[in-house]
């Protein structure tokens, strides 16, 4: 083991939880960035390692500041990195003993010169301490770092799966289309320039896993790796905790949505200029924001010009139970992204059975259901059809009725559909098949 890894250790599950008949795997879990309160890839890590657990196969998973939150049952080894981005000092420069080797060297220079290191470093350092620990995992899974270091660890023989939850080139172009000047261009090209990486990886990679059918066509479009390699298998919400409750009296008004301020992708722009239509039908019309606020930035100036201080709150850092009172307190959920991968908050407001209103960006639709049935559907971009759809929930009578059938609808389709359970079976069977197909024996369909 590396001496820059910190591991914790917990029981081997019981054999017999497994499906019958088949061995319990030691699945190690790669995850560059785990903050379970920010992002989608801390929440992935978290619930497919709970249900891994569950169905009896031996999980450690191997991370980075910030460590993800781990549920009983699951190891997790801490692999620092010198956490150049942490609050509330981010870009800092490291002091000198902080330095351990060339990897950090690297981290440092990548990151004064404008670019994102993280993805980098984090796989070279994976595959140094996965090498000291050769032949304690039957596969390595990694949670989309996409870095060189995982082509080492595939010549070593290490049956590998990687999962991508969407390119982060669509990130990209669209950061670049809303930069004001070329400086700014220029900022957002350099920053991400380890997409150069992370596309000449993903095209060497034997199996890939990502969260939906249209993150596979923009994986296949975008990063050029073949179909036949890319396996769609959904993600999902906690539906036991993600659930209804009649008890918690709904909020007048509120409307929940979870958003990066500063991040084009996720479109707040678009619902802060619903939220001020909405309000000249609607005064008591308010949003409620999971995810940190921006003190500047199209956001904030926004808020600023149609005067929506008291109408628009951010909230951070909340426990999963806050988060669910939140969204179950709420009258509308709203999903106003550009594009999404898949939408987990999508999948947990309608398991709480909170009407949906949702753009049709991405694969936002295939968790979201048709248009009037599971959800109100419009299109991405457009603050008028947001302020109408969510107009239509609010209203008085007729709301309420169509707040309670699509809230049960979306429920339903959650349960059908997107559980952390069925996501852990799917994965299993594709490490087998992994682990078929390096050591050349019998595939398992």
């Amino acid at each position: 083991m590396t001496a820059e890894a910190v591991q914790a250790t917990v029981p081997p599950p019981p054999a017999q939880a497994a499906a019958a008949g088949e061995r319990p795997l030691r699945i190690a879990l790669l995850s560059y960035k785990g903050n379970p309160f920010c992002g989608g890839q801390g929440v992935y890590v978290r619930h497919l390692s709970r249900e891994l657990a569950r169905l009896g196969h031996c999980v450690e998973v191997i991370g980075a500041q910030p460590y993800p939150v781990l549920d009983e049952g699951v190891s997790l080894t801490e692999l620092p990195s010198l956490d150049l981005y942490r609050q509330p000092d981010p870009f800092r420069t490291p002091g000198r003993s902080e330095y351990r080797d060339w990897i950090d060297a690297l981290e440092v220079a990548t990151m004064w010169t404008g670019g994102f290191p993280e993805p980098l470093t984090f796989s070279l350092r994976a595959r140094r301490h996965l090498a000291a620990r050769s032949g304690e995992f039957d596969v390595v899974h990694d949670n989309q770092t996409l870095g060189y270091g995982l082509l080492g660890l595939r010549r070593s023989g290490m049956p590998l799966v990687t999962t991508i939850h969407h390119p982060i080139t669509v990130d990209r172009q669209l950061d670049l289309d809303a930069a004001a000047d070329w400086k700014r261009r220029a900022s957002v090209r350099r920053w991400y320039g380890f997409t150069r990486m992370q596309r000449r990886v993903a095209r060497r990679l034997p199996s890939v896993l990502t969260v939906s059918g249209s993150s596979r066509q923009e994986i296949t479009a975008h990063l050029g790796v073949p179909e036949e390699r890319v396996h769609v298998v959904h993600i999902g919400a906690d539906t036991g905790l993600f659930s209804p409750d009649p008890r918690v009296p709904e909020i007048p008004g509120r409307i929940v949505t979870t958003s990066s301020a500063d991040v084009p992708l996720k479109g707040l722009i678009h619902l802060v200029e619903a939220l001020a239509k909405l309000r000249t039908e609607r005064p008591d019309a308010h949003l409620v924001v999971v995810g940190k606020r921006a003190e500047d930035g199209p956001v904030a100036a926004a808020i600023e010009h149609y005067g929506l201080g008291g109408a628009v709150e951010f909230v951070k850092g909340i426990s999963d139970a806050e988060l669910v009172h939140l969204v179950r307190g709420a009258q509308v959920a709203c999903v106003p992204s550009l594009y999404e991968g898949f939408s987990l908050p999508a999948a947990e407001a309608m398991a709480t059975g909170t009407p949906l209103v949702a753009t049709t960006g991405g694969a936002i639709p295939e968790v979201a259901g048709p248009d009037g049935e599971t959800c109100l559907a419009v299109p991405p971009g457009d603050a008028g059809a947001l302020a109408a759809a969510l107009g239509r929930l609010l209203a008085p009578g007729s709301g309420e009725q169509l707040r309670r059938r699509l809230g049960a609808a979306g429920r339903e389709r959650v349960l059908r559909r997107f559980t952390w359970e069925q996501a852990a079976r799917g994965t299993v069977a594709r490490y087998r098949e992994a682990i078929a197909a390096q050591t050349g024996s019998v595939r398992t369909p």
